[in-house]
């Protein structure tokens, strides 16, 4: 089977004049076809070459998603070197561990955040690095070249070299939600299984047609991975650079797929529910009667059975009347939606199916070159993360810690021999770090992270993640942490989703523009208690007493990845909560 590189080269040749990248420039949506995308990387390793960049050297990519990032990481791939990305998001301490662990040389930086960061790092570590500018104004510098003056001196043709499976494509430093960063390395042939494993697994014939949309971090694996098997097939990718603008992006652009994270799932369905509660009972009436129906049929092709005349006539009814404005709102086009990174609740993919649009939930690591289970075109189980894909190995080890086999799996952690034997088993399998457990049909279900589970002072162990996507999942909350650790019951914190409140309450029209002290006092008058309380306390009806939230804490922000108290990929960061939050949570307990 061909690589990644050879795929990408054979497209140029059958697609030459099919856009192969579109993004926005200003206000213009601007295309590059197969043609002009392929001489732009040959540009760009013809470039990199003269500057002595050559195989096993490691190049650096600091930026949001641009049309330059991908043209870029498949340059570096060309020389047989190796992709370095760093999130976009990443403060000083993180950059400078990463470029120094690597020793790069060379990087492409995206906006001017990025480029202080860079300068503070160089003068720090006393080297200069040969900085690429993409999207920041020019800098006189002598070791600063704007990317795009760069390669256009440089010949739009390279023939490639030759690369084998184990070969090292990229290191991926894990965002991490505890201690350092560690470097995934991540080979060829793992690209290769990747691509292989996904054509199987999902019948794809040919993808010519599709149009993906960049929206997670191309320095994500998922995002990463989908993004490359996209092109390796002749699709489209669409590039968003500011996932603030999705919504209007979806419109504008029209995908037909997709990566997403459970949090935007959640989002829309937050917003869609608070729209229905709002409008009146006769409308309340009809988007049940919809659902109702849009069950039925997402129940009958899930198990592949034959829907009824006039159960379809019915979902055309009411797909047209009520289900695609929803999907309007989301692009109108959107068929195939993967989604990962963490667990989506069974009823909002329960919905999502009901309207037309089924959420393919997977499960990966960075280690795994992301997916390595996804629910099946059919026979799938909501709830659960789906099956192996071809050519995946996964059993259940000591404390039902989910292993993996794979050729996708990483080759280990860069530079650090100790953490990799820490994560393989002797008969080779990858220690996930995950608990879970498989049926019958082999479906995989994730019950939590091993890391994660807490033990109360009472000796009950708590999985937060159950208790915190629930909370997550209604109109009133934006984000929560529940803490148990050698407690002596669950208590958490939690950030209202304040569109809500600021629609709902008049003392709330202002919120935004309130100091941090109005913001707390607001959130501690009686009657916002008593709102919260009432809502958790609904939802957690169905939870075992050890399980229940006690006592909980309004915060007056949400968390952000600026603060260092999430994750690029929204995973909150549980030490650093703990820490920053000391004594309002010893507060919980005295």
């Amino acid at each position: 089977m061909k690589n990644l590189l050879q795929l990408l080269e054979e497209n140029t040749k059958k697609f030459p004049q099919k856009t192969a990248l579109s993004f926005r420039n200003g206000d213009e949506i601007e295309i590059l076809t197969w043609k002009k995308f392929w001489a732009m990387v040959c540009q760009t390793a013809n470039g990199l070459h003269t500057l002595d960049v050559k195989k096993g050297d490691c190049v650096g990519v600091f930026s949001q998603n641009s049309k330059d990032w991908i043209i870029f990481d498949v340059a570096v791939q060309m020389l047989g070197a190796i992709t370095i990305p760093i999130y976009a998001t990443n403060n000083y301490d993180q950059t400078e561990y990463i470029i120094k662990q690597t020793e790069m040389q060379h990087i492409l930086v995206g906006d001017t955040p990025q480029l202080e960061i860079l300068k503070s790092a160089e003068k720090h570590l006393g080297k200069k690095l040969h900085i690429f500018t993409s999207h920041v104004i020019k800098d006189e510098a002598e070791n600063i070249t704007y990317f795009p003056d760069f390669i256009k001196h440089f010949a739009t043709e390279r023939n490639l070299i030759e690369i084998t499976d184990e070969d090292l494509a990229t290191i991926l430093y894990t965002s991490g939600t505890t201690g350092i960063p560690k470097g995934v390395m991540l080979t060829h042939g793992g690209f290769k299984a990747v691509v292989s494993a996904h054509k199987e697994f999902f019948s794809f014939d040919n993808l010519y047609d599709m149009k993906s949309l960049a929206f997670l971090p191309l320095s994500h694996i998922f995002e990463r991975s989908w993004t490359l098997f996209v092109l390796s097939q002749g699709g489209e990718v669409a590039i968003l650079e500011d996932p603030k603008n999705i919504l209007n992006t979806l419109k504008h652009v029209h995908p037909n797929a997709m990566c997403a994270v459970p949090r935007f799932y959640e989002k829309v369905y937050q917003t869609l529910v608070k729209k229905i509660e709002a409008s009146s009972p006769t409308k309340q009436k009809l988007f049940k009667k919809a659902l109702e129906v849009g069950a039925k049929v997402a129940d009958k092709k899930r198990t592949g059975a034959k829907v009824p005349f006039g159960l379809q006539l019915q979902f055309g009814f009411f797909d047209k009347l009520v289900f695609r404005k929803i999907k309007n709102e989301l692009g109108g086009n959107l068929s195939f939606l993967p989604c990962g990174g963490a667990m989506l609740k069974k009823e909002i993919s329960e919905f999502f199916a009901a309207i037309g649009l089924p959420v393919i939930v997977g499960y990966g690591l960075t280690e795994t070159t992301a997916t390595v289970t996804a629910l099946p075109p059919k026979n799938y189980v909501y709830g659960s993360v789906g099956k192996a894909l071809p050519g995946v190995e996964i059993k259940i080890g000591a404390d039902d810690e989910i292993l993996v086999k794979y050729q996708g799996v990483m080759k280990g952690y860069y530079k650090n021999e100790e953490e990799t034997a820490k994560v393989f088993t002797e008969d080779g399998y990858f220690r996930t770090g995950d608990a879970g457990r498989i049926d019958e049909e082999g479906n995989l279900y994730i019950t939590d992270r091993i890391k994660d589970l807490m033990k109360t002072s009472n000796g009950k162990y708590i999985a937060p993640q159950s208790i915190e996507i629930p909370l997550q999942s209604n109109p009133y909350i934006a984000q929560a942490m529940v803490i148990a650790e050698g407690k002596p019951y669950v208590s958490a914190v939690i950030v209202p989703n304040f569109e809500t409140l600021m629609e709902k309450y008049e003392e709330f029209k202002n919120y935004l523009s309130l100091n941090i002290e109005e913001k707390k006092k607001l959130l501690e008058t009686p009657f916002i208690k008593e709102t919260f309380e009432k809502v958790v306390n609904d939802i957690q009806k169905e939870f075992a007493s050890f399980e229940k939230i006690k006592k909980f804490k309004l915060l007056p922000e949400e968390f952000t990845i600026e603060r260092g108290e999430i994750t690029p990929t929204l995973k909150i960061k549980r030490k650093i909560i703990l820490e920053k939050f000391k004594a309002l949570i010893e507060g919980m307990y005295a």
